[in-house]
């Protein structure tokens, strides 16, 4: 396997599932990630320094647990020679990418996009004529592998590798769930309590775990099936449910919580006032939702324990990185498809976006239309 966008997320999930497929034996020699950074080479450089052995803490709102994670082989500057030797090695038969939502859209200046790096990895490989590959989208898109695989074919000039492509490369779309703040020097002190030597790198994560895989795989994957991975023939059913309930709780207490001077998930959803508008937001959303009330049920009662775990400092701040595509994806979403049906557009919701709007100077209409032209008209002459 290969992997664009090392990060932390990554650790605790996709090389999480594929070190545990491994564990159990089910493939003769294993499978190893060699890892590259989407931007900074400073994580790659730091995991390195360690052979790219890592340790992963699981915060439970009881304790901490920790394990020595070692599926990734290698880690490399994505910006260097080595990301195209890798993709064009005909032993890679996955490439799972982490690039957050931003990553999706088309480059800024002279900065080269992933869709761009990823295709001059693809070239080498049709070059070398390597075989099929499955691209793996692993990001908070609704269609995730569509998305990525519009992001490729937009940066290509080739005809002929844009039919290697349509041929050899399978674009699969997933829903992956699990929190992961940003590792702090307090998350290493604990995590050198916890095993008894220095770790640089730690990642601190929380028990609960989820992905759901729509696609095939024609040159082979991990036994992820063995550890929880829930093959579908339809994904979105599962996007849905995340991003309108997990990503969308988030983006409301990011948006409600700051300016009452809450720093983490936690502490906003302690505040009763944000609290209480979340659980208008899980109201508004959950009748959208293709699932019976005892699953949707059992979803949200997850997310509440999973939201008042105080040792998972999963900090409003990094929640509200990139607040645009996020609240479009998620409130919007959530907005208009209640229009759609004849609905109310949802308090909550319409909260979120008069929160984000206020902190960048708009009125709830300006913020609107912003996040979808138009949007203010229909909301208002409903």
């Amino acid at each position: 396997m290969a992997h664009l966008g090392l990060g932390n997320f990554h650790r605790a999930h996709q090389a999480w599932y594929t070190q545990h497929a491994n564990a159990l034996g089910m493939d003769a020699d294993g499978w190893g990630i060699a890892a590259f950074t989407g931007r900074s080479p400073r994580a790659a450089e730091a995991l390195s320094a360690q052979d790219c052995v890592y340790t992963l803490v699981t915060r439970a709102a009881d304790g901490d647990s920790a394990e020595i994670a070692d599926a990734i082989s290698r880690a490399h500057d994505g910006a260097g020679a080595e990301w195209e030797h890798t993709i064009a090695d005909p032993s890679v038969a996955v490439l799972t990418v982490t690039i957050t939502e931003r990553g999706y859209e088309p480059a800024q200046q002279q900065t080269e996009s992933a869709g761009a790096r990823i295709v001059r990895g693809l070239r080498a490989r049709a070059r070398a004529s390597a075989g099929d590959i499955a691209l793996v989208s692993c990001d908070n898109l609704r269609g995730n592998g569509e998305a990525l695989r519009l992001a490729v074919l937009r940066e290509v000039d080739d005809g002929r590798l844009a039919r290697w492509i349509g041929e050899h490369v399978a674009f699969v779309s997933t829903m992956v769930d699990r929190i992961t703040p940003a590792t702090t020097d307090a998350d290493r002190a604990a995590t050198r309590e916890l095993i008894g030597h220095d770790d640089a790198v730690p990642v601190v994560t929380e028990p609960f775990s989820e992905w759901v895989v729509c696609g095939e795989f024609p040159a082979g994957r991990p036994a992820w099936h063995s550890v929880g991975v829930r093959f579908v023939d339809d994904v979105e059913p599962y996007e849905q449910r995340k991003l309108w309930l997990l990503n969308a709780g988030h983006t409301l207490l990011a948006a409600t919580g700051m300016p009452r001077g809450h720093e983490t998930v936690a502490e906003a959803f302690a505040d009763p006032e944000c609290r209480g508008l979340l659980e208008e937001l899980w109201a508004e959303a959950r009748v959208l939702l293709p699932f019976d009330a005892t699953e949707t049920d059992a979803a949200l009662a997850a997310l509440r324990t999973r939201f008042a775990n105080p040792r998972i400092a999963h900090r409003l701040l990094q929640i509200d990185d990139g607040g645009l595509q996020k609240l479009r994806q998620r409130q919007v979403a959530i907005i208009t498809r209640r229009l759609d049906a004849g609905s109310e557009p949802g308090r909550a919701s319409l909260a979120t976006v008069e929160a984000w709007g206020r902190a960048h100077g708009l009125d709830l209409a300006e913020a609107l239309d912003v996040l979808q032209p138009g949007l203010a008209r229909r909301v208002y002459l409903r």
